[in-house]
C-alpha cells in the first residue's frame, strides 16, 4: 500500500496492554503503525500474540521483533522506517519484579530509552511521546498528585527508571529541541490488560476459588484508570506535540482496593477468600491523580468508572479463558 510519509507513527511495545489499544486506535484513524516488541516472557507470551494478532489484521501494521536495548538494531530499523512520531511503551514493568531483577530495568527502561532518545535525535523526529508512571511519587503525602509536586524520592527501582526517563527526555528537549512528553499513567485496567497487576490476579483467582493476597490489611486505595481513557489520553498528546510536558493520566478518583474487590465479587457471583497481609516493599498506600493541567491542555476527560470498567474486563476475561 501506499505511505503517507506525514502519517507513520513508532510504537514500541506494541504487543504490550497499553500498546496494543493505542496501536489499535491509530491504525483506525489511518496512521501507518510500525510496531516493535521484544515479546519477553516476563508473562504470557501468547497473550502478547493474541494481541499482535489483532494488529496484523490491519494493512496499515508492520511488525518487526526487536529489543529497544539493542542500540544498533534499532538505529538501523529508525533509518529504514522513517517515523515523524515515535511512541514509545516499551518498558520492563511491575514494582515488585524490580526487587527481583534490577538490571532488567537497567537495560529496558535506562539503556533502551536512551537508545530511542539518541535515534530521535539523529531522525529528525517531530516527537516523542513516552510512558511514565504514577509510582515516579514515591511515598509522596500531597494528595492529589500534582506534576509540581518533587519527585526525588522513589522508593522502587522501577519506579527510578522512569523519573530518569522524565530527566533524560527534558536534557534531549533542552539540548537537541526534540519535542517530548512524558505520560505519568495512573493504575491503568481493562480488556487484554496484564496478568502481573492486581485486577487480573483477583478476577482469575476467585474464579478459580483460590485466595487473594491484599496488602497493608486492605487499607490501600488507588487511582484506577479505564484503558479508553488513557488512549484518549495519549493521543491528545501526540496531536499536542509539546516541546517539553508531563502529564497524569488518571481517573483523578480514590477508590479503595476492597471497594474493587466488591464489585469483582459481585461481576462473578463469587465470594474471594482473602488473605491480608502487610505492607510489601516498594508499594505504596495510596495514588490520587490531579488532572487539571490534562484537562487544560489536551481536554482530558476520564469518562469510565471502576464501577463501569471492572465488569467489561471480566467480560473479556470469560470469553478470552472460559
Amino acid at each position: 500500500m501506499q505511505i503517507n510519509k506525514n502519517r507513520v507513527i513508532l510504537v514500541t511495545g506494541c504487543a504490550g496492554f497499553i500498546g496494543m489499544h493505542l496501536s489499535k486506535v491509530l491504525l483506525r484513524k489511518g496512521y501507518f503503525v510500525y510496531g516493535v516488541d521484544n515479546l519477553n516472557d516476563y508473562y504470557s507470551v501468547q497473550l502478547k500474540n493474541d494481541r499482535l494478532n489483532i494488529l496484523k489484521k490491519y494493512d496499515n501494521f508492520r511488525f518487526e521483533m526487536l529489543d529497544i536495548s539493542n542500540s544498533d538494531k534499532l538505529s538501523s530499523f529508525f533509518s529504514k522506517i522513517k517515523p515523524r512520531k515515535v511512541i514509545n511503551l516499551a518498558a520492563q514493568a511491575g514494582v515488585r519484579y524490580s526487587l527481583e531483577n534490577p538490571k532488567a530495568y537497567i537495560s529496558s527502561n535506562v539503556n533502551g530509552f536512551l537508545n530511542i532518545l539518541e535515534c530521535c535525535r539523529y531522525n529528525n523526529i517531530e516527537g516523542l511521546i513516552y510512558a511514565s508512571s504514577s509510582s515516579v511519587y514515591g511515598s509522596n503525602k500531597n494528595i492529589p498528585f500534582s506534576i509540581e509536586d518533587r519527585v526525588d524520592s522513589p522508593i522502587s527501582i522501577y519506579a527510578a527508571t522512569k523519573k530518569s526517563n522524565e530527566l533524560m527526555a527534558h536534557s534531549y528537549s533542552h539540548l537537541f529541541g526534540i519535542h517530548t512528553t512524558g505520560l505519568r499513567f495512573f493504575t491503568v485496567y481493562g480488556p487484554w490488560g496484564r496478568p502481573d497487576m492486581a485486577l487480573y490476579k483477583f478476577v482469575d483467582k476467585i474464579q478459580n476459588k483460590r485466595p487473594i493476597s491484599i496488602y497493608n490489611h486492605g487499607n490501600m486505595n488507588r487511582d484506577f484508570t479505564y484503558i479508553d481513557d488513557i488512549i484518549n489520553g495519549i493521543i491528545a498528546s501526540i496531536e499536542a506535540n509539546h516541546k517539553h510536558r508531563i502529564y497524569n493520566l488518571g481517573n483523578s478518583r480514590v477508590e479503595k482496593l476492597m471497594n474493587m474487590v466488591k464489585i469483582i465479587e459481585t461481576s462473578l457471583s463469587k465470594k474471594a477468600k482473602v488473605k491480608f497481609l502487610d505492607m510489601q516493599p516498594g508499594d505504596v498506600q495510596s495514588t490520587y491523580a490531579d488532572i487539571d493541567l490534562s484537562i487544560k491542555e489536551l481536554n482530558f476527560k476520564p469518562l469510565t468508572s471502576i464501577e463501569t470498567g471492572i465488569p467489561k474486563f471480566i467480560d473479556w476475561y470469560k470469553s478470552y479463558h472460559l
